[in-house]
Parts: C-alpha cells; structure tokens; sequence
C-alpha cells in the first residue's frame, strides 16, 4: 500500500518544483476573475486549491484543475457578476454529466480523430505563448525583462535536471524580487487570519443565465482541451496507464457541481498544465498537491491581504513559466510530422484557433470534417 501510493503522490523536490509549472496561467485568471466580479477571495483560493488536491490524489499523476478560460475572459472583460458565474459553473458541471452518464462523451472521443487534438494543442500553445510574451513578460517594463531574462536562463540551464530542478529557483526569485520592490513583509503579516469560504445556493436565473453565456460557450474548448487533448497528453506522458475520457469528463463535471456551493471558481483539467506540471519536474499527483495546498494555506490564513499577496508573483516570472508551458505544449504536434497532410492539418487548425471569434469551436468543428475528407480522399486513392 505505501510503495502505492508513493508511486501516485511523491513530495520531493521534483514534485515541488512542478507544482508551481501552471502558475502562469491559473494566478492571473483567478486575480481577474476575483477583481472583476466582486469575488470572496477566501472562498476563491480555497476551492480552487481543494480542487488541485482532489485531483492530485485521484489520479495520481500531474492530473490540474484550472480556470475556465472562457469563462474567465468572458468576466473579466465584461465584468459579470459572481453570481452569474457561479451559475455557469454549475450549469457546465450538469452539462458534462450528462454527456458522461449518457456515453456521448465517448462518441464525441471516437468521432474527433487525434489530428484535431494536436490541433487544438497546438493553437492553445501558441495562444500561451503570445500571451507571455506579449502581456506578462513586459509588465514591469525594464526592470521586468531584467527578471525575465534571469529566469530564462535559469530554466534554459536546468530544465530537466532532477537535481536542481528550475521552477523552485524561479519561482524563490519571484517572491525575492517582490519583497525587495513590490510589498513588504509587514503588509502579509497584517493579513494574516484564520477565515472559511462561504456556503451559497445558486438561484435558477443565474444557472439560466450562465448557460448562455458562459456554459454554451466554454463547452468546446473543453471538449476540446480539457477532455480530449488532456487525455491524449496524458496517454503521451504515461503510457503504461488507460485513462477513460469518461473518467475525465465526471471529474471535471463533479468539481462544478461543488465549486458553485462554495463560492469556488469553474474549474476543468486542462492539457497544458499537465505539461507544465511535467516539464518542469512534476511525475505524480504530488506537484498538483503542492501546488493545492499553497492556494489552500493562502485562502485560510492570508486571504486578507489579497493585495498584498498578488505582488509576491510578479508577472514577468509568471510569463517565463506560461511561455515554456505553451512551447512544450506545441511540441507534442512531433508524432504528426510524418505524414504531411496531417501536419499541414494541425498547422491549419492551431491557427484557427487563435486568429478566429469562437476559435476553439471553429477548430473542432471544421478540423474534424477536413481530416475525414482528407482520409476519404486518401482512402479513393489508394483503391
């Protein structure tokens, strides 16, 4: 039973430093979402980072949860309440059940073959990507490439060394350059305090209104990426083990049928954290432990100095991280290099991805009706 378990969830300093390989992404949602819409911070980081353990355990591997991204955009730039929010949590984590329950999520698996998959990869990789280097790296100007450049070149020096392990490293250079320009110790300090989430009960309105607007939506990019593409990541990572697409989809759909309750935002897993998680050391659901119990510590003891706190993780760290998750992410498109039609596809369906309005949804839907003409055509050829 220990050599079990010491198998799914390890705590060295390889898991440690994978822990922190989605920050790049999850931090700056959660900030958005938290400022925009008027969000309880106690509640946000405490359910977020219970999420982050619940999968961890589960499955054993660098399996995240992170924010919905379109949701997350979607109130952030139109500044929707939290409670339409929550009511788009919910309204997604019924809509994924039902697809689980009934096995049309295993049809949509079979029907969508796995060039659309790298596809999709490849357009959230450079979607990542183009958001580093554009928005985050640039965020404190000089002083930002400065640091930037440092924890470039640190993960470029160590990136797969087991011994030294470069996210820790960066990331203790983050909270050192926060503390020596951003905040002080003093602001933490007057922040601390024990606090719970709070209890609520979404009213049917708001379900209503968060299935339109949010749900409908979001529901192809997490087809998309955090059903299909994470399965297939996982496949590519760990070989040896199965990993259902139902299984997937009921873990997505049961942590949004718990978030909403408690203030938590919609969480989903998500293909390109578990790269991160893996790229920079992560190889059991320990670095997704860690990585959840320090947003669970934060939402218990130090919530009350939110503002304080969010300095601690300056952005051009966080976009040295999420620039290194997007190009790993994109270098999982390798196995479809080979044929030349299928790698013109997913060059063809990244770009949709990125360029389009409802990028996602146009990827999915177009990528997958080419690569069945494509075989046809192949197909007639060869007879």
């Amino acid at each position: 039973m220990n050599e079990w378990l010491r198998n799914r969830v390890r705590f060295d300093r390889n898991e440690f430093s994978g822990a922190f390989g989605d920050i790049g992404t999850d931090f700056p949602l959660l900030v958005g979402m938290i400022i925009a819409a008027g969000l309880d911070v106690t509640s946000c980081l405490i359910l977020f980072g219970s999420m982050q353990i619940f999968t961890g355990l589960y499955y054993g591997i660098p399996m995240p949860a992170e924010p919905l991204k379109a949701m997350a955009v979607i109130v952030i730039t139109q500044k929707l309440s939290g409670k339409v929010l929550y009511g788009g949590g919910l309204a997604i984590g019924i809509l994924m059940l039902l697809l689980s329950v009934t096995g049309l999520i295993d049809w949509l698996a079979r029907a969508v073959p796995k060039v659309v998959v790298r596809g999709i990869q490849l357009g959230l990789g450079l979607q990542l990507a183009q958001l580093a280097l554009r928005d985050y790296i640039p965020a404190d100007k000089m002083s930002g490439y400065v640091l930037a450049g440092i924890a470039f070149a640190l993960i470029i020096a160590l990136l797969g060394n087991r011994r030294f392990p470069p996210a820790l490293l960066v990331i203790l250079l983050g909270i050192t350059y926060g503390l020596l320009f951003k905040v002080h110790l003093a602001e933490l300090a007057h922040g601390f305090g024990f606090q719970l989430p709070q209890f609520q009960v979404p009213s049917r309105q708001d379900v209503l209104t968060g299935l339109v607007i949010l749900a409908i939506p979001q529901l192809p990019l997490s087809l998309g990426n955090s059903v299909l593409a994470t399965r297939q990541v996982a496949e590519d990572l760990y070989p040896e083990r199965k990993f259902s697409i139902r299984k997937i989809s009921i873990t997505y759909s049961l942590m949004n049928l718990v978030n909403p309750f408690f203030g938590g935002v919609p969480t989903c897993h998500g293909s390109g954290g578990m790269v991160g998680h893996y790229t920079f050391g992560g190889r059991t659901g320990g670095s997704v432990v860690i990585y959840g119990t320090m947003y669970l510590a934060l939402g218990l003891f130090f919530s009350r100095g939110f503002t304080a706190m969010i300095e601690l993780f300056p952005k051009p760290i966080l976009g040295v991280i999420l620039l290194f998750e997007g190009v790993n992410l994109m270098g999982l498109i390798g196995d479809q290099v080979t044929i030349k039609a299928d790698f013109l596809l997913v060059i063809l369906i990244g770009l949709l991805c990125v360029s389009l309005p409802y990028g996602y949804v146009i990827g999915l839907s177009l990528g997958t009706l080419l690569a069945y003409l494509s075989h046809y055509n192949l197909s007639g050829l060869g007879k």
